[in-house]
């Protein structure tokens, strides 16, 4: 199931998204359809658990069975991050993808090792945009604007301490993120919070796939396009730690929450691995790509 948040007029409502239909509003197709209520947001669906989850998936199913009404043709449609108002920083994850590493090492001259275990760091709200938002140039704060597609962890059970055989059954479903990196800034501070912090910094979208759909999370190709053009195409099978091990590590004293995303690491092919390296600039434009969950646009202001 394609889970998403779309605009209706001011308000943000909690929908469906069918690849032949378009958007449907859930809310009103669970009221009218199957006489149940659901909660009007997409973190309000998540935390409701199960039950909730079973009825916008019984709503969907009845409103595959009626054409008009309830629909809204997708290109008609505003999408909007599918959780707004984020409450917590985005988990990510650096250091992740085995050739990313690897391309990094020869870019920077140092000798090439691999994590012992997940790096973590994590990038503040105000960063979040959703599809087709502008991602800000910020040209006085940085010379070397870089992008990387990653796929995102949207955690849908609370706990902590769990172990790697009981982590996805902590996951809701999965989503695209683009962790747009200041790389100068990156290295002068000497840590990956303010390169990676800079508002606008963190594209989410357009959707968020269920775990039962997505499948296993391993095996998915991954890419990202800069004006039509591919940059990054790689597979999550490329992951140093997989998706258990990012949750499980992640949730070791620390609790992890639903609604919580996780961004688990780019593969190769960033700006600054090339030689020599293509910065982003004003006017280009990203689509950022996970096979089984859809691109994620933006561009690039001033």
């Amino acid at each position: 199931m394609k889970l998403v948040t779309y605009r209706s007029g001011d308000a943000l409502r909690l929908g469906a998204l069918d690849d032949a239909r378009g958007v449907l509003d859930l809310c009103k197709a669970a009221q009218s359809l199957v006489g149940k209520s659901l909660p009007d947001t997409l973190r309000g669906l998540i935390e409701a658990g199960d039950g909730a989850l079973a009825t916008a998936r019984e709503a969907l199913e009845a409103a595959r069975n009626k054409p008009e009404g309830l629909w809204q043709a997708l290109g008609e449609t505003k999408l909007a991050t599918p959780l707004p108002g984020a409450r917590k920083n985005i988990f990510c994850v650096g250091q992740n993808y085995k050739l990313h590493i690897e391309e990094m090492a020869r870019a920077m001259n140092r000798e090439l090792k691999y994590p012992p275990v997940p790096t973590f760091f994590t990038k503040p709200p105000t960063t979040i945009v959703g599809p087709e938002d502008n991602v800000e140039r910020h040209a006085k704060h940085t010379e070397k604007l870089d992008y990387e597609v990653e796929l995102g962890v949207v955690i849908g059970k609370r706990g902590r301490n769990f172990s790697k055989d009981e982590a996805l059954d902590h996951v809701f479903g999965y989503t695209v993120v683009n962790d747009v990196t200041a790389r100068d800034a990156q290295t002068a501070h000497g840590q990956w919070f303010k390169g990676k912090g800079y508002d606008t910094f963190c594209p989410i979208g357009p959707c968020i796939v269920t775990a039962d759909e997505f499948g296993s999370p391993s095996g998915h190709r991954i890419s990202l396009k800069v004006n039509g053009k591919f940059r990054q195409d790689s597979n999550t099978s490329d992951l140093l730690f997989g998706v258990p091990e990012i949750v499980e590590s992640l949730a070791g004293a620390l609790t992890v929450e639903p609604g919580d995303i996780i961004a688990t690491g780019t593969p190769s092919g960033v700006a600054s691995g090339m030689k020599p390296p293509a910065w982003l600039n004003v006017g280009d434009v990203m689509e950022a790509e996970v096979e089984g969950i859809g691109i994620l646009r933006n561009r690039i202001v001033d």
